[in-house]
């Protein structure tokens, strides 16, 4: 399997895009550090994933999540969320 995730640093409330073959492993490396992009952003959360069986769709789906029209169905999806549950 392959994932493309959402990271949220609950630092600064920025998000960061990715994919990997491994999610747990991934996010272990993201909060340790291990990774340039996210370190001065730890701790992160996972705060969305998807799974797909091959990974060139991971990697189409993390293209367009980083386009401009993915960054607004993102903030859509956010919003839907956290008014669910405020209701």
């Amino acid at each position: 399997m392959y994932y493309f995730y959402i990271l949220c640093s609950e630092r600064d409330n920025k998000l960061y895009k990715g994919y990997t073959e491994n999610l747990r492993k991934r996010l272990k490396q993201h909060n340790s550090g291990n990774v340039p992009a996210t370190k001065p952003r730890r701790p992160l959360k996972l705060i969305y994933y998807s799974a797909f069986l091959n990974k060139y769709d991971s990697l189409d789906a993390e293209r367009y999540f980083k386009s401009s029209a993915g960054k607004r169905r993102i903030k859509q999806m956010l919003k839907n969320h956290f008014a669910k549950i405020n209701q």
